[in-house]
């Protein structure tokens, strides 16, 4: 009994050095609780991912949440890595690249930056459906990938940093509105040249 107790012990400390997490035991929550997220495609793949894998992981999300996470543009692109003779396959990279922006109230950007998998695979001439099938599945665990990464970044924000983020932003706004109306003000109170006339001779 003692030695099969040891036995789970030892095993449950193997897989938590190795980063193995178990479904439900809140190693996944994030600082932030509440979001909204919003995509160009709002029922794409991958937001929808997004969504699920944040609301498993305790974050509230709905329309009018105090930040909220765009993904601005996601990306798929491939490029040949080897070309193959005969008989043989070519290496292909796929790469998704997903840009997004968290915004906070008004709107405002508070920051910007993007996530991006890439994977090789071999296309074999002699077997394009068998190819293809695989480029397909590749890119479906990419974009699990893709989602996990973007979880990832969110879990290194902090409410703190947040609303460091936030005040930066108002600053920033203020600033420029400022600016505007100080220019606007100066334009109104610049008197107006009067047409040059001419002398009719």
């Amino acid at each position: 009994m003692i030695k099969r107790n040891l036995l789970v012990m030892g095993l449950a400390v193997l897989l938590s050095a190795c980063g193995f997490q178990l479904r439900g035991t809140g190693t996944n929550e994030l600082a932030i609780k509440e979001l909204d997220v919003s995509a160009r495609d709002a029922y794409g793949n991958t937001v929808t991912q997004l969504r699920q894998v944040l609301e498993n992981s305790g974050v509230h999300v709905y329309t009018g949440a105090p930040y909220k996470l765009v993904l601005i543009n996601e990306k798929e692109t491939q490029r040949n890595l080897s070309y193959a003779s005969a008989g043989r396959a070519s290496d292909i990279e796929l790469s998704s690249e997903l840009n997004f922006e968290i915004q906070g109230r008004e709107h405002l950007p508070l920051m910007g930056d993007k996530v991006q998998v890439q994977k090789i695979v071999s296309h074999d001439g002699n077997n394009l459906v068998g190819s293809d099938s695989e480029s397909i599945q590749v890119r479906k665990e990419m974009r699990r990938e893709l989602v996990q990464r973007m979880v990832v970044r969110l879990q290194m924000l902090t409410p703190q940093q947040l609303d460091t983020l936030q005040q930066n932003a108002d600053n920033k706004a203020k600033a420029d509105a400022d600016a505007l109306k100080a220019a606007q003000e100066y334009e109104n109170n610049t008197p107006k040249q009067s047409p040059v006339e001419v002398p009719v001779e």
